[in-house]
């Protein structure tokens, strides 16, 4: 059985949402999941998964998660070939182009840790939708299906 970790950063609680469908989604393709709020975590922790999963948010005017700072700066120095990587994250459209950046800047630094890119960034705009629970659904369903290929 597949393992994946689901690493979130919120304030509003829009992220933890979004991990919790990724979450809820992985499930019910038979994936083994951990979901941990991003303090409690560290990038380390990724090496026990095939699947690894972050939703961070965008602060302000393209900021970074203050809490999340440090594991956005580890994760970039630890070696995850072999791992599948995946990120999604919720943000607000009224910032414009520093919308969801975030979740490019993560994507950028997991791949940097030599993991292979299981699907492409997911960015929602507030609270998750139906639409957005649709999208998050097959993120999660080609995040396994690369992970399967890779054990073939």
């Amino acid at each position: 059985m597949a393992k994946a970790l689901v690493v979130y950063a919120t304030i509003t609680g829009n992220n933890e949402d979004v991990a919790d469908i990724i979450t809820d989604a992985l499930e019910d393709l038979d994936v083994e999941v951990d979901e941990v709020e991003m303090t409690m975590a560290d990038p380390v922790d990724f090496e026990d998964a095939d699947i690894c999963v972050i939703c961070p948010y965008t602060y302000d005017e393209g900021a970074l998660p203050e809490e999340g700072l440090d594991f956005y700066e580890d994760l970039q120095d630890e070696q995850l070939q072999g791992k599948v990587y995946g990120v999604a994250g919720s943000g607000d459209t009224f910032y414009g182009d520093d919308f969801c950046v975030a979740v490019d800047k993560f994507g950028a630094a997991f791949a940097k840790t030599g993991a292979i890119k299981g699907a492409e960034n997911v960015k929602i705009n507030l609270a998750p939708d139906e639409e957005d629970i649709e999208k998050l659904d097959a993120f999660a369903k080609q995040l396994v299906e690369k992970a399967a290929k890779l054990d073939d």
